[in-house]
């Protein structure tokens, strides 16, 4: 019986088939077969029955991906989606009606301060941004249409670190739903729900796939608040592919392993690098000059794989840097083998104004460096020679 989490990770498992397959098997199939007419009119007329339909409600491989991430986070149930964005917007419009309100955090992904700024609203949804680092700023905040409360921690690309059990007490005292967003640290860093979350959603396309193959997202929490979410990915349609879930579950067995490797890498990278002289500041939640070092060692096992640094000379620092670098990648994504440095100014956090980025912490010459598998010494040296050329 696999009692740690680590174990439940490789041992949770679909039932296997007649095969007696060692490996969970690839379910592609877009429908399930039944015994008779009377056993497939009671599969559409009864939303309790625990049998397959038709893929985009459920599928055995998606099922066992699902299954692992909720017993990983410590929840009951949970449902996985086509893209983290998808995760994300099903969860604002399951919860979220017209009339209603919001508060997040103004430390978010790029992508979903779009949907909180220019989608909702067309629904007649309201939001407020709070500043992270002043958790106090919240409860003003709270009108009585307030119905959620919205948060990154670590925060994309800031590493802005929050107190989840501050902020839980506060969401409870006025019957607020806490949605937070695990990516950064995942769940063998960082377990939300064990702080007082209700719901926490996560980008299975960064750590959780951990090698940038394939796409995903998937929300975890109680089963009451699950229910409606599932409903509302199988009328509209955001569902996970079977053979993205079967990629992701896979990698879960090695997520643990990933993550300490990441985490002992970014934690030497972000301490050699301090104090060097084309930086302004060097962040990462496990230094003792992160603001929030103290949170983050109480509800994070360790740092996570992400390191960022502001260098002096803004963008075109910043853009040498980048065209000077020889071995580590230039991309978008994040939490993968190979290590990748981005400019969150120019790429995910582009569509906010200069003001907004500001706010946050997003200066022109902002790097996320997202550490890879490679060896520590030889991603620090290539960050070392490219900070000599920027």
């Amino acid at each position: 019986m696999a009692t740690h989490p680590e174990s439940k990770a490789i041992r949770i498992q679909t039932n296997k088939t007649e095969q007696k397959e060692h490996s969970t098997p690839l379910f592609l199939t877009s429908s399930f077969t039944y015994n008779s007419a009377e056993d497939m009119a009671a599969a559409f007329s009864d939303d309790s029955l625990d049998v397959n339909i038709y893929s985009r409600f459920s599928n055995p491989t998606v099922d066992e991906f699902i299954e692992k991430i909720a017993a990983l986070e410590g929840a009951e149930d949970g449902i996985a989606t086509a893209t983290g964005m998808a995760a994300i917007y099903a969860t604002f419009m399951t919860f979220l009606n017209q009339g209603d309100h919001i508060i997040s955090a103004s430390a978010v992904f790029g992508s979903t301060h779009t949907i909180l700024t220019r989608y909702l609203p067309k629904w007649g949804i309201e939001s407020s941004y709070f500043d992270m680092n002043k958790p106090e700023s919240i409860t003003p905040l709270i009108k009585p249409n307030t119905k959620m409360l919205y948060v990154e921690t670590p925060s994309n690309p800031g590493l802005d670190i929050i107190d989840i059990e501050f902020v839980a007490k506060i969401c409870k005292q006025h019957n607020i739903l806490l949605v937070v967003d695990n990516c950064f640290a995942t769940p063998a860093v960082q377990q939300p729900i064990k702080f007082g979350a209700d719901l926490v959603v996560h980008s299975a396309t960064k750590f959780i796939d951990g090698q940038g193959r394939v796409l995903g997202g998937v929300v975890v929490g109680r089963k009451e608040l699950i229910q409606p979410l599932y409903l509302f990915i199988r009328n509209t349609g955001p569902s996970m592919s079977p053979f993205n879930a079967w990629v992701l579950s896979k990698s879960l067995e090695t997520l643990f392993i990933r993550m300490d490797r990441h985490a002992a890498s970014a934690f030497e990278i972000a301490k050699q690098l301090e104090g060097h002289s084309k930086l302004q500041s060097v962040k990462y939640p496990f230094l003792k000059t992160h603001p929030q070092y103290d949170i983050a060692k109480k509800q994070m096992s360790n740092g996570g794989g992400i390191v960022t640094f502001k260098l002096k000379g803004g963008i075109e620092a910043g853009r040498n840097f980048l065209n000077s670098l020889q071995m580590i990648s230039m991309t978008n994504n994040l939490g993968d083998s190979r290590t990748i440095a981005s400019h969150p100014a120019s790429t995910t956090h582009s569509k906010l104004s200069l003001e907004e980025r500001a706010a946050v912490g997003i200066t022109d010459g902002l790097i996320r460096i997202s550490v890879g598998l490679e060896n520590a010494e030889d991603i620090l040296n290539d960050i070392l020679q490219a900070l000599g050329k920027s």
